[in-house]
């Protein structure tokens, strides 16, 4: 599935465990991989051989072990294969797999793919969690998901609103990279919480279709997130009605209605 403007680079889904996406980008000019959030390291090693192809970087999103338990057998394995790898990760978490720890400011220059990433600190599912963005492309990790956000581990719920306020602001076009087929359960949920809404509909329709066909649901757009995603739209009056009914108490737009749409989705 190309991405990006000149239609060299391709992102492709490793699926592993039940529901996790591990990305693996690719360009036509070379045979070298970048995967990210490689959870499971066999999986990762099965499509390099099947793709003839060398495993040059890692990007890492944030510490949780379905991201990052594949790295080290991976690297092993580049050992092994005498290929250079660089793991790139978050500076502010415990894990200590990466080479290179970033934080917003800080850019990765991927150049045999004429790539810059731009570093986003997306703090809310874990503390240090961050975010990898080049030109229409966005790697969220756990953060935003199509329909969703993540479960808040570590942070809070002002951080997590935070984070997504900055993704939401992405150019409309970009696609949204996270790393679960969690799109029909969040549907489900956001349908709950704003029946009416024509777009969230339709995309459920869509999606639905997908998943009867076993296809993945990703990427999805910042676009298309603006305007079915409920954590993205807590200021939305139907959304922050809907919070009120459900908490029984009157719930402010923004962070108050946020808050109680989490706390429901983690019940529902």
């Amino acid at each position: 599935m190309p991405t990006n403007s000149n239609n060299l680079i391709k992102i492709n889904p490793i699926k592993a465990f039940s529901d996790n996406y591990i990305w693996a980008l690719t360009s036509q000019k070379n045979n070298l991989l970048v995967l990210v959030d490689p959870g499971d390291a066999a999986v990762c090693i099965d499509y390099i051989k099947k793709h003839n192809l060398q495993l040059h970087s890692i990007l890492i999103t944030h510490h949780h072990n379905d991201h990052i338990g594949g790295v080290e057998e991976l690297r092993t394995y580049c050992q092994q294969q005498q290929w250079p790898l660089t793991v790139y990760g978050p500076a502010l978490e415990a894990e200590n797999c990466s080479d290179i720890k970033l934080s917003e400011g800080h850019n990765v220059l991927l150049e045999m793919f004429d790539l810059t990433f731009s570093i986003i600190d997306v703090p809310g599912h874990t503390n240090g969690h961050i975010a990898y963005f080049c030109e229409d492309i966005l790697f969220c990790g756990d953060t935003l998901f199509s329909g969703g956000c993540g479960r808040l581990f570590e942070g809070t719920p002002q951080q997590m609103l935070q984070s997504l306020a900055k993704l939401s602001n992405l150019p409309a076009q970009t696609r949204v990279y996270c790393t679960h087929e969690y799109t029909l359960a969040n549907l489900t949920f956001a349908l709950t919480v704003e029946p009416d809404n024509v777009d969230l509909i339709d995309y459920y329709n869509h999606v639905r279709t997908l998943r009867e066909q076993n296809k993945i649901t990703l990427p999805s757009t910042i676009a298309t997130e603006c305007l079915i995603n409920p954590f993205l739209r807590s200021d939305n009056q139907t959304i922050v009605t809907s919070a009120q009914e459900y908490s029984g108490k009157p719930v402010k737009p923004g962070l108050e209605s946020f808050t109680v749409i989490r706390e429901w989705k983690n019940n529902f």
